[in-house]
């Protein structure tokens, strides 16, 4: 094995997909959703980092090659089985997020049962789009939650008349309700807008995948 930096980045980034579960088992929420999101950005961030530093130095590995597509898909699939799993359960977020982790658990298939020749499924410009939208709604998800709580945290003992005239500025809002449900509601919008390109995405290159691997499926 070859401890170049660009790989140490990888192996972090896939030490941290299980810590952002872990966080909402020692963390009570909002701060739970805050460090989860904090922590998945810094991650996020080493995915880009870790593949610029290996082609600029020429340190381009097979230890590195493997180990960064697993801590992509570990990212994902881990985040958003946190995400759905703290939601309302809704038809607009677990169908994205079901067509995601298919897509994923099905093309790791592919490129097991091809072994040696799974470099025709090597990974396209487009997949880097989608991973990196992926990353990008998740994130945005995960700021929804914060919003959410602590509009709860703030309102807490208000009747839903009381919140209702502040959010409406019939009351003044000494509490800052207002920046907080509008930054709830944005941010779930766009985290579930993203998500949905994210799904186009990985169904577009999951067919592309399946296409190229057709060849070696005929038996």
């Amino acid at each position: 094995m070859t401890w170049t930096l660009p790989n140490i980045l990888t192996a972090l980034r896939l030490l941290a997909a299980p810590l952002i579960a872990v966080m909402f088992l020692y963390f009570s929420r909002p701060y739970a959703d805050f460090t989860a999101m904090v922590l998945f950005i810094l991650a996020s961030v080493t995915d880009y980092f870790d593949g610029y530093l290996a082609r600029r130095w020429g340190q381009i590995t097979k230890l590195g090659t493997m180990l960064d597509p697993i801590a992509d898909k570990a990212m994902v699939v881990i985040a958003l089985m946190v995400i759905v799993g703290y939601s309302s359960m809704s038809p607009w977020l677990v169908l994205p997020a079901t067509l995601i982790l298919f897509r994923e658990v099905f093309v790791s298939g592919l490129r097991e049962f091809l072994g040696d020749t799974a470099g025709t499924l090597k990974v396209t410009k487009l997949a880097k789009w989608k991973t990196a939208t992926q990353m990008v709604a998740i994130a945005v998800l995960f700021s929804q939650g914060i919003f959410e709580h602590y509009l709860g945290m703030w309102s807490w003992g208000m009747d839903q008349e009381l919140v209702g005239q502040i959010l409406n500025g019939d009351l003044p809002d000494e509490l800052g309700l207002k920046a907080m449900y509008d930054g709830m509601i944005w941010s779930g919008y766009a985290g579930l807008i993203l998500l949905w390109i994210a799904a186009f995405l990985t169904f577009v290159t999951g067919v592309d995948y399946f296409r190229k691997a057709a060849p070696y499926l005929k038996d």
